[in-house]
């Protein structure tokens, strides 16, 4: 068996299928109305389709990772560096998101401690082959990802990891990865909300825990962010 298995031929999906792929990303026929109307309506305007380029600024309460996600950091710049090895608290951080022209949105994560080296992280989400939300560093890892409302809040958490080459997908295994992805956005109300992702690994424990409070660029009036 080899150590990449290329992925299985892409299935029909309920809400979205690999034909919208140049169409803008959607999350709420993504996830469903039924989940999509649980959310608080500023999460919603938030990543409502066809949203304006933004700049959002915010601080990162926590920064972490075990030794196993620093070895997970350092072997991630091959691929376009999806993960920070910064550990620190009360870190400035600036967010840009942008859309890529192709129905895909950019993220480019900005993290500036002081006395460090600054760390950008930067991945574009966008539909997959299979009609899965897919969000990809520009080397070509990439995490296939479903989409849910849990308790008012917007919820991405990865299902398997990819490596695009040359237009052929390999799945990687589970052991060579840092683990489950789990990114929560939470409204905080009077136009911030609350950025949050872990990494939990059956053999390598946490391996990633991030979390810092942001704000809604005034003119946004309400919010435009689609982190």
């Amino acid at each position: 068996m080899p150590l990449l298995s290329p992925t299985l031929p892409a299935q029909a999906h309920a809400h979205a299928t690999a034909a919208d792929a140049a169409a803008p990303l959607d999350i709420r026929a993504l996830m469903g109305d039924a989940a999509w109307f649980r959310l608080p309506a500023a999460v919603r305007h938030r990543f409502a389709v066809r949203h304006a380029d933004a700049v959002y600024e915010g601080r990162m309460a926590k920064l972490e990772c075990s030794w196993v996600g620093l070895c997970f950091a350092a072997l991630s710049r091959l691929v376009g560096a999806p993960l920070t090895a910064m550990r620190a608290h009360d870190v400035p951080a600036v967010v840009r998101v942008s859309d890529d022209g192709h129905g895909g949105v950019i993220w480019e994560r900005h993290f500036e401690a002081p006395g460090r080296e600054a760390s950008l992280v930067r991945s574009t989400k966008e539909l997959g082959p299979d009609g899965m939300l897919f969000e990809r560093t520009d080397g070509g890892l990439g995490m296939a990802l479903a989409v849910f409302e849990q308790d008012g809040a917007l919820v991405f958490e990865s299902r398997r990891y990819e490596l695009v080459l040359g237009g052929r997908r390999f799945v990687v295994p589970a052991f060579l990865t840092p683990g489950i992805c789990r990114v929560t956005h939470t409204d905080l109300g009077a136009g911030s909300f609350r950025f949050t992702l872990t990494m939990d690994h059956p053999l390598w424990g946490r391996t990633f825990h991030q979390t810092g409070d942001f704000v809604d660029p005034p003119a946004c009036d309400g919010g435009g962010s689609r982190i």
